[in-house]
C-alpha cells in the first residue's frame, strides 16, 4: 500500500510540475525518467536470464507427472486468461477510448537535459533462450555450481529491484506524467486509467468464474461454495499485494475445499510462483489501452498478438514476487514484440501498479482452483494403480 500511495504522489507531482513548474524543473524530472528507463531496459534481460534459469533448475524433480500437470495447468490458465483479456479489451476499449489520444494544439515537447544510453548486454529473446538452455541443462546434469550461480544471480537482481528499481518508480512515473502534462494528454489519460481499471477487475472475476465453474463441473460440486471458501485468500492478497504473504491463508482455504494436505503443500507454493492469470489479464488489457491512448488507432489482431501472449505466459515464470514484478518481467516483451516506446512502457507500468493487488488476488484465488484439479488427477492416478496391479496378477495366474 505504501508503493500505491507513492505512485499516486508521483502522478500528482508530475501533473503539478507539468502545469506550474519552470521548464528547467520539468526537464530535470524528465531526465530522471529517461535515466530510470535506460536502467530498466538494461536490467530486464538479466532479470529474465537469472529468474527463468533458477526457476527451471529448482523445480522439484521427484514429483514426476504431478509436477508436469501442475506446470501445464498453470501455463494454460495464464495464457488462456491473457488471450481472453486481449480479445475482450480489443473489442471494448476502442469504442470507450476513441477520443483519448487527442493531443492539445498547445502541446509542447521538452527534452531531457542528459541523453545517457545504457545498452543491455543481450536482447530479451536471447536471454529467454539462454535461460531455457541452462535451466534444462542444470536439471539434466544436476550441476550444483551452475544452480548456485543462477540462484545467487537471481538474489542479486531481486535485491536490486527491491532497493533501487521499485523505490525509483514513483520518480519515473512523475516524469512520465510531467511529460504528458506538457504535451497536453494527461487528463484524457487519467480518464483512460479509470475505465481500464474497472475493465481489468471485471475480467479478473470473469476468469475466476470460469475457473471455478469448470472445477465444479469436474468435481460435481458447487462452484459458488468453492469460490466462497477461497474469498479470505482473495482479500488477503488484495491487501498485501503479495502471493508469498498470502500463502498461509491460501493453503488453509485450499485444504478447506477438500484438497489433501500433501497436494496443497506442493501445488499452492509452486503456483504462487508460476501461475499468473490475473497478471496476464492486467498486462494484456493495459497493453491494448496504451496502444490506443498513445494515438495508434490500430490494435494488432488476436492472431498477430498470439505469439506475444504465448511468450508472456512463459515469462510470468520469471516474474519476481515483489509488487510490480510481473510487469517488470513483461517490459522486454512489450518492447521487442509489441513495439512499445519508452513513453508507452511508462504508462504500462503506472497502470499495472495501480491495480497490482487485484491481479495478485486473482492469481492466488485461481491457485485454489488448480489445486483441486491436480488433486483430482492424483486421485485418478492412484485409483487406476490397484486395477492395473490386479489385472497383472490375474494374467500371471492364468499363465
Amino acid at each position: 500500500m505504501k508503493l500505491i500511495l507513492k505512485l499516486i504522489a508521483g502522478i500528482l507531482a508530475g501533473i503539478l510540475f507539468g502545469l506550474f513548474a519552470p521548464d528547467v524543473l520539468v526537464q530535470i524530472l524528465i531526465t530522471m525518467k529517461a535515466l530510470i528507463s535506460q536502467l530498466i531496459g538494461f536490467t530486464i534481460p538479466l532479470l529474465i536470464l537469472f529468474f527463468v534459469t533458477s526457476g527451471i533448475a529448482n523445480l522439484p524433480k521427484n514429483s514426476g507427472k504431478l509436477l508436469g500437470k501442475t506446470v501445464g495447468l498453470s501455463y494454460l490458465s495464464t495464457m488462456g486468461a491473457g488471450a481472453m483479456a486481449y480479445l475482450v479489451a480489443g473489442q471494448v476499449l476502442p469504442s470507450m477510448l476513441h477520443s483519448s489520444a487527442e493531443v492539445s494544439e498547445a502541446a509542447r515537447t521538452l527534452a531531457p537535459l542528459i541523453d545517457l544510453k545504457i545498452p543491455p548486454i543481450m536482447g530479451v529473446m536471447t536471454a529467454l533462450a539462454v535461460a531455457f538452455i541452462f535451466g534444462l541443462g542444470i536439471t539434466a546434469t544436476n550441476s550444483e555450481h551452475l544452480r548456485k550461480l543462477s540462484d545467487e544471480g537471481r538474489n542479486i537482481i531481486e535485491l536490486f529491484l527491491a532497493k533501487v528499481m521499485v523505490p525509483s518508480l514513483p520518480f519515473y512515473i512523475a516524469g512520465v506524467f510531467a511529460d504528458m502534462t506538457v504535451k497536453g494528454t494527461v487528463f484524457s489519460t487519467l480518464k483512460t486509467f479509470t475505465l481500464v481499471l474497472v475493465l481489468i477487475v471485471v475480467l479478473h472475476w470473469l476468469w475466476l468464474t470460469f475457473q471455478f465453474i469448470s472445477t465444479g463441473a469436474l468435481l460435481g460440486r458447487s462452484p459458488l461454495k468453492l469460490l466462497k471458501t477461497m474469498l479470505p485468500a482473495y482479500v488477503t492478497a488484495l491487501g498485501t499485494m503479495s502471493s508469498a504473504a498470502s500463502l498461509p491463508v491460501t493453503l488453509r482455504q485450499t485444504q478447506e475445499n477438500g484438497v489433501k494436505k500433501p497436494i496443497a503443500n506442493f501445488v499452492v507454493p509452486l503456483c504462487a510462483n508460476i501461475h499468473m492469470s490475473g497478471s496476464a489479464i492486467s498486462i494484456t488489457s493495459v497493453c491494448v489501452a496504451v496502444i490506443l491512448v498513445t494515438g495508434n488507432a490500430t490494435v494488432p489482431s488476436f492472431l498477430e498478438a498470439l505469439p506475444f501472449i504465448g511468450m508472456l505466459g512463459i515469462t510470468m515464470v520469471a516474474a519476481p514476487g515483489a509488487p510490480g514484478g510481473a510487469v517488470m518481467a513483461a517490459v522486454g516483451l512489450l518492447g521487442s514484440m509489441m513495439g512499445f516506446t519508452e513513453a508507452m512502457i511508462g504508462l504500462q507500468i503506472a497502470l499495472h501498479l495501480a491495480q497490482d493487488g487485484f491481479g495478485t488476488a486473482c492469481n492466488i484465488t485461481g491457485d485454489g482452483a488448480l489445486a483441486l484439479w491436480v488433486d483430482k488427477f492424483a486421485d485418478d492416478a492412484v485409483s487406476t494403480e490397484p486395477e492395473t496391479a490386479t489385472a497383472a496378477a490375474s494374467s500371471e495366474q492364468t499363465a
